[in-house]
């Protein structure tokens, strides 16, 4: 057996001595065997295909399976190798199953043909476990198992790599402070499944100047970190807002707000490298919905930074490949891992770029201290590394402002309200238009303080476009008034009209007088219509070009009883229940053929041991069975997979798949 593994003979003979003293495996006379369980558990998972049991009763030899494999074509040769690196398991389609090697047509024939794959119920085919021996050169595995895979690095400037993580985590933080001061006064409504709405999303992205998936990681680590969470706004609309914390944390120190992002991050389990994608059922995700979330995502995003920490200093994941090398590790590291880990892994580098945790392809100081769980030593580590933020800018004539630097916290909030970001770098710009000057005046500035603050902020003198553009702008300002109303009321009556007006018992309506002849009422035209004819007036509804319509009621209708069925409909459904009839008796028939002269009574442990033989060798048994109403009867079926108490198998009478309570089993048989 320690031949055909694929690795080091003293390494293999240490991994089962230690199989052994475990006791997944223990020794038969026949030889080796594992646990029952063993194999259900590890079913379904990458890379875990053995080989080391053949699933065929008598397996051929090793020479007249290699003949056969030599006749094949290099189609169905390739299909071959197909279906073994997936699990072992396929379908047939069209394929012919009953054919010589002569009449073969297509690849999935040639094989079939040659029992190098063997049929199962429906259109499913196996692999032999001795075909695939010999397909691997006699190995289980193609390629060694006990070989670490290397990671693809290049050198790199260890300060270059502390410098681009402190400026992706100075950028982090400053989005989140940005988004979270917009949803103070905007904040985005509620899915009714939970959630943040697609059109919610793209706004944020344009606001930060980032795509949605930086957008989403961004509103997504707000969640983790505590900052965001779900509350109802004055008129009771669920919204996304800022929570208390937000305010403590905008106080501290840039490099331990980060530490508080990063630290949310890691412990997370949401999945933000999933917004924008769909599920199995082809609904799209969306950013913060509760169901967004994985309980692989943290020990992959730990089990990433702990694998790219150890790099020596002077060395980063090389471009392009460097990713792919560490997934690979990270896979043969966790070997039992679900395929989705390895998705898990590879957006958790990106995300760690994003955050400031890694920069340029490897872990700065600070992200190594992150990846062991030092958040407090991260942020003092990364502090000195940060950018200084500056409190000025220079504007110019062509209504820019430059900012030399990143920007101190308030001056930065109160620039992103009067201007728009035009450019990043290592110089932002913003640029001054009448409507962002017109988002600080919805905010409460008034042209004084406009003034003020650009007179303040900047290095050099306030340049008279500008200026022009602030007057201009608060001229212009409230000239236009909006208001709410559900009706108005028209009246060429104006001493009817203002009576009405004033009338006490139509305070409840919200009537105001915008001219001696119109009035506006807050109430809802079908709740004034009535109102109105209870205070004495004939009101009537006018259409929107101005002319009068009296409309006649809608006429009320039930409706119809259906009908009875066609007769093909009940044609066919005797059909169905006749043909479920002959196969219940058929297989009752099949039952009655296979019972022994004498019945013999089977003790639990005998029909344990008579189910897992069926399973391992793929027969058909029949079982006695006392159903949920205490009626026993007995059922042909074919064992597939037994554990936690129940059988599941292929059940004759009912043709499908079915489960049984082991304790409900009186005996065991074969048919």
């Amino acid at each position: 057996m320690i031949s055909i593994v694929h690795a080091d003979a003293a390494r293999t003979a240490s991994a089962l001595q230690r199989l052994l003293d475990l006791a997944l495996v223990w020794e038969s006379p026949g030889g080796l065997r594992p646990l029952t369980g063993v194999a259900d558990a590890m079913r379904g998972m990458p890379g875990l295909a053995s080989g080391l049991r053949p699933s065929s009763p008598e397996p051929a030899a090793a020479a007249d399976i290699a003949a056969r494999l030599a006749e094949l074509s290099p189609a169905a040769t390739a299909m071959l190798r197909h279906v073994d690196e997936h699990g072992g398991e396929g379908t047939t389609g069209a394929a012919r199953r009953t054919v010589s090697p002569a009449e073969a047509r297509t690849p999935a024939e040639e094989l079939l043909s040659r029992r190098l794959l063997v049929p199962r119920e429906g259109s499913t085919v196996v692999l032999p476990g001795e075909v695939g021996l010999a397909l691997r050169g006699g190995r289980t595995t193609t390629e060694p198992v006990d070989r670490v895979p290397e990671l693809a690095t290049a050198s790199r400037d260890a300060g270059l790599v502390a410098r681009s993580a402190a400026g992706a985590a100075f950028d982090v933080v400053r989005r989140v402070e940005l988004l979270l001061d917009q949803w103070s006064v905007r904040p985005p409504g509620v899915l009714r499944s939970g959630g943040l709405a697609v059109r919610d999303l793209k706004a944020v992205a344009a606001e930060l100047h980032v795509d949605e998936a930086g957008a989403a990681l961004v509103v997504e680590v707000a969640l983790s970190a505590g900052l965001v969470a779900e509350a109802a706004v004055a008129d009771g609309t669920p919204s996304w807002l800022p929570t208390d914390e937000f305010d403590v944390w905008s106080g501290r120190p840039i490099s331990e707000r980060w530490a508080r992002l990063v630290g949310g991050w890691v412990t997370s389990a949401r999945v933000p490298s999933l917004v924008g994608s769909r599920d199995a059922a082809g609904k799209a995700w969306n950013a913060l919905a509760p169901e967004l979330s994985s309980g692989l995502a943290e020990e992959a995003r730990l089990l990433a930074l702990r694998v790219l920490s150890d790099l020596p200093d002077g060395e980063v994941l090389a471009a392009g490949t460097g990713v792919a090398s560490l997934v690979q590790r990270v896979d043969w590291l966790r070997p039992r891992c679900p395929r989705v880990f390895s998705d898990l892994v590879a957006a958790a580098l990106s995300e760690a770029a994003a955050l400031g945790v890694s920069g340029a392809g490897g872990l700065p100081p600070s992200g190594r201290l992150v990846a062991a769980g030092d958040l407090t030593g991260a942020a003092e580590t990364i502090a000195p590394e940060l950018p200084r933020p500056v409190d000025h800018v220079l504007l110019q004539a062509d209504l820019t402002a430059v900012a030399p630097g990143p920007l101190e916290t308030e001056v930065a909030r109160r620039l992103h309200l009067l201007a728009d970001i035009e450019s990043r770098g290592g110089a932002t710009v913003y640029r001054f238009t009448s409507g962002s000057l017109r988002r600080g005046f919805d905010a409460g500035w008034s042209s004084v303080e406009v003034r003020d603050f650009l007179h303040t902020v900047s290095q050099t003198p306030v340049p008279q476009p500008l200026e022009f553009l602030v007057d201009d702008v608060a001229r212009t300002f409230g000239s236009v008034r909006v208001g709410h109303a559900e009706a108005f009321l028209r009246s060429d009556d104006e001493a009817a009209l203002a009576a009405l007006v004033h009338d006490p018992r139509a305070r409840t309506l919200g009537l105001r007088l915008l001219a001696p002849t119109v009035a506006i009422a807050t109430t809802p035209l079908d709740v004034l219509l009535p109102r109105l004819r209870e205070l004495g007036s004939a009101p009537v509804v006018e259409a929107a070009d101005g002319t009068v319509r009296v409309s006649r009621p809608d006429l009320l209708r039930a409706r119809s009883r259906r009908g009875r069925r066609p007769a093909g409909a009940v044609e066919a459904r005797q059909t169905a229940q006749v043909q479920a009839v002959a196969t219940a008796i058929r297989a009752g028939d099949r039952a009655e053929s296979s019972r022994p002269p004498t019945a013999e009574a089977t003790n639990p442990s005998a029909a344990l041991a008579a189910l897992r033989e069926a399973i391992e060798g793929g027969t058909t048994v029949v079982i006695g069975y006392v159903d949920n109403h205490g009626a026993t009867g007995e059922r042909v079926v074919d064992p597939r997979r037994l554990d936690g108490g129940r059988l599941s198998a292929y059940d004759h009478r009912a043709d499908d798949v079915r489960e049984f309570a082991v304790h409900r089993i009186t005996g065991v048989r074969r048919a």
